[in-house]
């Protein structure tokens, strides 16, 4: 399985930012896809996590009414729209996978991993 993370950037308090997840390797039906954040000197944190076959979502509570997780399964794609954005988003983003239909939350549960995608915002 291969992540290959897209889409970070520099933006201001209050903007927003989209960014994408394209996997491969194998059919990812069965595969939960997830979105965690590091931060300097901080812990891999979970953000938002997708069940591929229907859609599931769950989400931090510090982001939830701002960020949305999404797929599209003809792209193999995940998405995370990111409104609202504060400093204390700014991050390296990673996309994640595992099979199985837990949305877990808990970094090493999770099997592959993107390169990470560096998001900042400014105040």
């Amino acid at each position: 399985v291969q992540l290959q993370a897209s889409g970070g950037g520099l933006v201001q308090a209050g903007d927003s930012l989209r960014v994408s997840c394209t996997a491969s390797g194998r059919t990812f039906s069965n595969y939960r896809m997830a979105w965690f954040r590091q931060a300097p000197g901080q812990e891999r944190e979970f953000v938002a996590a997708i069940r591929w076959s229907d859609g599931t979502t769950d989400y931090v509570d510090s982001v939830k009414g701002r960020f949305t997780i999404s797929r599209d399964n003809a792209k193999n794609t995940v998405y995370l729209q990111m409104n609202s954005l504060k400093p204390e988003d700014t991050a390296v983003y990673y996309c994640a996978a595992r099979s199985g239909s837990i949305l877990n939350t808990n970094w090493y549960e999770y099997s592959y991993w993107g390169q990470g995608t560096q998001v900042t915002v400014s105040s």
